[in-house]
């Protein structure tokens, strides 16, 4: 049987952004909410962002040239954008229209009416989607204007399509967001709702942390990508770059 799948896939989520910093301040302050002037997708790095994202890009740099990532896909965010140009540039992989492509299928998880609020914010101006919310849980709860974790599922379920269709055989990066890492990880792990909130609980996705697949063909009937690294961190210890957990800055608090 003809390979359908990448031959290996790495799943990142971008560094961390200015909004990862406002929504911390707004936290910590008990702001309703965060202090962000930019739409969503205009969120930029911080500099500590920057940071990561080169460490990142010296790790897949100092692979060898046919274990590095020949085609790289990236939300159209800015964070997203600027974390796979500085990785591609840090490992000296042109980053030219060859290779990279950002796939609006990839963006952020859209939070609609509840954009740019912080946990006592949702629960001061919107008690009755709070309460809902808290009945329906994350995975299918959608806000008005927003999306529910089914809803990128859905997407990303023909971003697979796509991979599987033109990037056979590849060394594939996607660079996008802690949502989409985790809704990823659902469709490739065949999780199920309680599997994958259980796994968003315990912990956020660190920023440029690397999730790595590999496609074994002695697994399943035709072959299947199997998960080689979750949340690795080591290119940022090893550096000494500072880890960050943050989560993004419209996500409503965890159940």
């Amino acid at each position: 049987m003809e390979q359908k799948w990448p031959q290996q896939l790495w799943i990142v989520r971008h560094g961390q952004s200015a909004g990862n910093v406002a929504r911390d301040s707004a936290e910590a302050a008990r702001q309703p909410l965060i202090d962000i002037a930019e739409r969503d997708i205009d969120v930029p790095l911080s500099p500590l962002g920057e940071q990561q994202s080169i460490a990142l890009g010296q790790w897949f740099g100092a692979l060898p040239r046919a274990s590095q990532p020949n085609v790289v896909l990236c939300s159209p965010y800015v964070r997203a954008r600027a974390t796979a140009r500085l990785v591609l540039q840090a490992a000296g992989i042109g980053a030219n229209s060859h290779i990279l492509h950002a796939d609006e299928r990839l963006r952020e998880k859209e939070f609609g009416i509840l954009d740019r609020l912080t946990t006592f914010g949702i629960r001061e101006r919107h008690p009755q989607l709070s309460e809902q919310r808290a009945h329906v849980g994350k995975f299918y709860f959608r806000p008005p204007g927003g999306e529910s974790w089914c809803d990128v599922i859905l997407r990303l379920r023909s971003v697979i399509d796509t991979m599987t269709r033109e990037y056979r055989g590849e060394r594939v990066l996607i660079v996008a967001h802690q949502v989409i890492v985790n809704c990823f990880r659902y469709l490739l792990e065949r999780m199920d709702e309680a599997q994958i909130l259980d796994l968003d609980r315990a912990a956020d996705v660190p920023n440029c942390a690397v999730m790595q697949y590999e496609f074994d063909r002695t697994q399943g009937k035709n072959g299947k990508l199997v998960t080689r690294l979750i949340h690795f961190v080591a290119p940022l210890a090893e550096s000494g770059t500072p880890i960050t957990t943050e989560a993004d800055v419209p996500a409503a608090p965890k159940p």
